[in-house]
């Protein structure tokens, strides 16, 4: 599917080609400046998640989907100015990018954090909470392991809701998704961290 081009259906989300991010970061960057949904496809799984019902293609599985910009909040505040194109890239590690900022990263870090040598953790003034010099760490893990697909779409939360009713999506924490098997220990792992971070000495911030 040419990347300009809308997709409504859980079908058209699937037929785009997942990229790795050596493409992602190359000039010209081939995602697109608009809104849109997300797919990140794993050579590794990194946890111990069954599979079985995920979405597989050319040893990559789909395990997490996500949205730019995000819907309209209800309170009137402005909408976000986010697209596919700084949202892909943020997540995969753009320059200043961390936890804080990505769902995708703080969980992947999470599940990983073992095995990958680094812990969640406060950092600079105390709110922020991100996995410091672990975070170049889990970019060289994302670079190694995932790749990343998109459809074009105006109103992504919409497809979005699709997807995850559809899908068997293990990484997505949302509460659409809680009749999904791994999100009840997707939240216990993460509630654990965040606990963890909280009870550890804040970090001067990380550069």
């Amino acid at each position: 599917m040419p990347k300009g081009r809308s997709a409504n259906s859980p079908a058209d989300f699937l037929a785009a080609r997942p990229h790795t991010r050596e493409e992602v970061f190359s000039d010209p960057c081939p995602v697109p400046d608009a809104p849109g949904v997300n797919g990140w496809w794993f050579r590794t799984v990194p946890a111990d998640i069954d599979v079985s019902g995920c979405q597989q293609r050319d040893g990559l599985t789909l395990l997490y989907v996500g949205i730019s910009p995000t819907r309209p909040p209800v309170s009137g505040k402005p909408p976000s100015t986010q697209d596919l194109r700084k949202r892909v890239k943020y997540h995969f590690g753009a320059a200043n990018a961390d936890a804080e900022g990505s769902t995708l990263r703080k969980t992947l870090g999470i599940l990983l954090s073992d095995e990958l040598g680094f812990k969640l953790r406060r950092i600079g003034n105390g709110d922020r909470r991100t996995f410091a010099g672990g975070e170049a760490v889990l970019t060289q893990w994302m670079a190694e392991n995932v790749l990343v697909s998109w459809v074009v779409h105006p109103e992504p939360w919409f497809l979005e809701e699709k997807l995850i009713a559809a899908l068997d999506l293990p990484l997505n924490g949302q509460e659409a998704n809680k009749a999904n098997v791994f999100y009840p220990e997707l939240k216990r792992l993460r509630r654990a961290a965040m606990n963890h971070a909280n009870k550890q000495r804040v970090l001067k911030e990380w550069s």
